[in-house]
């Protein structure tokens, strides 16, 4: 896809399976790419895996202030500013009924999954303004729009960035920035392995042909279904998208 060429893009959970996949394909279309993850180990595996001297890494707790400040600056001082920021990091939780959950649980994934989000755009919109615009994409899920029993807390955020893309979407269209959501169908990551076997322990198998039954494309999504659609938000072929929610899902909520 064309229109990356010189752009600068931060990738939050950048050295998990989507965040890579995104960053393959918006450095081989020119972009220059900043993945920030807090696995430092994991961040020089992902750089060396997608082989591209346009990648670049941050390590940062995307939870705290100074940290998010830390790599919104790594962005621009390595590159000049931010176009793009694909706001990825998030964490699932343990798979547990609410009165069995565990409150600090609740907690760490509201604070990666939605408070990390939110300092993410708070202290990368500023630049991007700098820049005359650009676009935001937040990963949120199908469990963003319809109700899962056993993860409520992963639940809860990715319900709660749908509101924060709505209300960031509005204010930021005068600055000429656009805010939408991705909300997958079960990817074939790490993240889907945990929670299979957390919902069913040792019968995750039980559970992925379960799920998979239950997508009309007979299938989980893989990392590249995600990243195409991250790449197209991105880019000026969705100069008038902005305040949505896309879902990649085979098609799950169809029905």
């Amino acid at each position: 896809m064309s229109g990356f060429k010189g752009k600068v893009v931060v990738i939050t959970g950048g050295a998990g399976e989507i965040g890579k996949a995104a960053a393959k394909l918006l450095a081989s279309d020119g972009a220059n790419v900043l993945l920030v993850d807090c696995n430092q180990k994991a961040l020089d595996a992902a750089v060396a895996e997608i082989g591209s001297q346009r990648v670049s890494a941050c390590v940062a707790d995307v939870t705290d202030v100074a940290s998010t400040q830390a790599y919104i600056r790594a962005a621009v001082d390595r590159f000049g500013g931010i176009d793009v920021l694909l706001s990825n990091a998030g964490i699932e939780g343990k798979v547990a009924p609410i009165f069995d959950a565990d409150p600090a649980d609740f907690d760490r994934v509201i604070a990666v999954n939605v408070r990390g989000v939110w300092l993410s755009l708070k202290y990368g919109i500023p630049e991007m303004r700098k820049r005359g615009g650009g676009s935001i994409v937040i990963s949120s899920s199908i469990a963003g729009l319809r109700g899962t029993a056993g993860v409520t807390p992963y639940v809860t955020s990715k319900h709660a960035v749908i509101g924060l893309m709505r209300a960031a979407a509005l204010e930021c269209a005068p600055f000429n920035i656009r805010v939408n959501t991705v909300n997958p169908s079960p990817v074939e990551t790490r993240m889907m392995r945990s929670l299979e076997e957390g919902l069913m322990p040792g019968k995750a198998e039980e559970v992925h042909t379960m799920l998979k039954a239950m997508i009309p494309l007979q299938r989980y999504a893989e990392s590249e279904d995600v990243a195409k659609l991250m790449r197209f938000l991105a880019s000026d072929d969705a100069a008038f998208i902005t305040g949505s929610v896309y879902s990649v899902d085979g098609g799950f909520n169809a029905g």
